[in-house]
């Protein structure tokens, strides 16, 4: 983002007009709180969301282009109740891409926003949209996914160390597998890793893939492990979550925040990384991704671009 357009949203007051990336957005309610503080940190405003927005867009828009978008709106800021926002609004500018789902039926979603430009996530978060999970397939081949997502979804039990166990023991399978596979902390509690697939398998074939990935990994620490479908069911315990693997069942992007105090972001991370006695799910602030992307670039990159095949696992 160029410092002309950084300076234009400090002089803007509560609302009015920023020419960002070639594009004229009204914003409004800039001075308003949109993530609570943590303590002895400060609030994040919306100006400061969409200051963030604008300089990580141009890294993060490769990941959303030519995918439907699922919106995680929080109009009202993450101290209150979200809800998820996938139809495109009638009012959404003309110049925003959009595709339209041939196979929506009744009552489901037709039109989604397509993020092909950075000014387009700039609108979705003056949109309200916190939060953005991109589709693993695009609108050229809907059935076809070109990632495979592995999720480490803890239970009320699982410690963060017992995460990382599992991270660790994913690491050491996809080099013995020699599979290119990108790790980001979510955010939250748990760690997520996107594996980029070459074109042609199914969502089928992505998930019995992980699923077999994730059984392997879970036999070395049964007692870390559930696989009951249900969350009342797993006593506590994490599940390895290859059921993302399905059409629009999305995670959230790489570099998105999370409707939480001190605006949490899922940020990439190196795999040496989880050996890191500081490394926390939730430690990645906005200002702390835009000083990581500074110094170490976009540590996510190896999933874009990148034709794999996935090796049988028996």
């Amino acid at each position: 983002m160029s410092p002309v357009a950084v300076d234009e949203l400090a002089s803007l007051g509560q609302a009015g007009t920023w020419s960002v990336f070639g594009r004229e957005l009204k914003v409004t309610n800039l001075d308003k709180v949109l993530f609570p503080a943590r303590p002895g940190e400060q609030a994040v405003t919306k100006r400061d969301f969409l200051r963030y927005t604008a300089r990580v867009a141009p890294v993060l828009t490769p990941y959303l282009a030519g995918r439907p978008l699922n919106m995680h709106r929080y109009p009202h800021g993450a101290g209150t109740k979200g809800f998820w926002h996938k139809e495109l609004p009638t009012h959404a500018p003309a110049w925003l891409s959009r595709w339209t789902n041939p196979e929506a039926g009744p009552g489901e979603t037709r039109t989604y926003l397509v993020v092909d430009e950075p000014a387009a996530l700039i609108w979705a978060a003056n949109f309200g949209a916190l939060e953005w999970h991109p589709w693993t397939s695009t609108v050229e081949d809907q059935h076809r996914p070109t990632y495979a997502l592995v999720d480490l979804d803890p239970g009320e039990r699982t410690s963060w160390d017992d995460i990382l166990t599992l991270a660790r023991l994913h690491r050491t399978a996809f080099e013995h597998l020699g599979v290119a596979a990108r790790p980001k902390v979510t955010g939250r509690r748990g760690i997520q890793i996107w594996v980029p697939v070459a074109p042609g398998l199914s969502f089928d074939d992505t998930r019995a893939w992980v699923r077999d990935l994730s059984r392997t990994v879970g036999a070395v620490v049964p007692d870390l492990i559930s696989w009951s479908w249900y969350r009342s069911g797993r006593n506590g315990l994490a599940r390895l979550d290859y059921t993302q693997n399905a059409i629009n069942r999305t995670l959230v992007a790489p570099y998105s925040p999370r409707p939480a105090p001190g605006a949490p972001v899922s940020a990439p991370i190196d795999w040496s990384e989880l050996d890191d006695p500081t490394l926390r799910p939730d430690g990645f602030t906005l200002p702390h991704v835009l000083a990581r992307l500074e110094e170490r670039g976009d540590l996510f990159a190896d999933v874009l671009d990148r034709s794999q095949r996935l090796p049988p696992l028996s």
